[in-house]
């Protein structure tokens, strides 16, 4: 498990865009028939792929977490954006169709991923904080996710947002967790853009095409920069930076935040008129 320290808004304005991406780029954790996770500085996060194939792959624990396994002080999010499959957690088993969400507690030691098929094999994006207390697993279905129209044609930015973790949903200690997705003909994401010092954010970009691009905003409102990203990169944003984004082509994106504040509504809007 690799560590990703995050850059403070002093240094931002001096880096490169290799040292963006660096520093603010975890990129694709998706590698089949492994469990690939990465750790952020930023509250702690964890974010992570399992791509199961042929057989079950068993969550590990990592010497970094100085735990005896994952979940011991731990919540995570987990979201299917593969073929159908399952989460085994102790002797229960759920299954998750694509786009399917399991949210699991606290205090859960055996946590295993499983494809149904290798020719249609699952792909679970993980997504963890630390946890206070323990909350009961609970599996939301696609068809059970809290939408929300934003947007418009005229500003090339209608999409659909699905709330699976949030205030009002699955309970949680931290973790707030849904999907975009961008409509026909529509590019723009997070627009108007906004920050929220109470909480950071992290964005997973999925169902791009091969030669898809998304051209990621980031930093404060008057000294923006930008990341491109493919499909199944991972951007991180701390509570100082924008997150907003623009595509060559269709495409679909999990947003997670954990902080002090699960509000989805808490947010600091930064006027258009006002980027640079």
């Amino acid at each position: 498990m690799k560590t990703y320290l995050l850059a403070d808004p002093v240094r931002y304005p001096r880096m490169t865009t290799s040292e963006l991406r660096e520093a603010f780029l975890i990129g694709s954790l998706h590698q089949p028939e492994s469990i690939q996770l990465a750790y952020i500085d930023l509250d702690r996060t964890i974010v992570g792929m399992a791509a199961p194939t042929a057989g079950p792959l068993q969550l590990p624990t990592d010497i970094a977490l100085k735990s005896s396994y994952f979940t011991e002080r731990r919540e995570l999010g987990v979201l299917n954006i593969g073929g159908t499959g399952s989460v085994t957690i102790g002797d229960k088993s759920y299954s998750l169709n694509n786009l399917d969400c399991l949210y699991i507690g606290r205090g859960n030691p055996e946590i295993s991923f499983t494809s149904t098929s290798k020719d249609s094999p699952a792909v679970f994006y993980l997504l963890s904080y630390p946890a206070h207390t323990s909350y009961p697993t609970t599996l939301i279905c696609k068809e059970q996710a809290n939408p929300a129209e934003l947007g418009s044609v005229e500003t090339s930015n209608k999409r659909t947002i699905y709330k699976y973790v949030f205030l009002g949903g699955a309970k949680s200690c931290q973790l707030v967790m849904g999907v975009t997705h961008l409509h026909s003909g529509s590019v723009w994401n997070t627009m108007p853009p906004h920050t929220h010092m109470r909480r950071s954010e992290i964005y997973m970009y999925f169902n791009l095409a091969p030669e898809t691009r998304v051209f990621h905003l980031l930093g404060p409102g008057d000294e923006t920069r930008h990341i491109v990203m493919q499909n199944y990169d991972v951007a991180v944003s701390p509570g100082w930076s924008i997150h907003a984004g623009a595509g060559t082509g269709a495409y679909s994106f999990c947003w997670g935040m954990g902080g002090e504040n699960q509000d989805y509504a808490d947010m600091d809007p930064v006027p258009v008129g006002g980027l640079q």
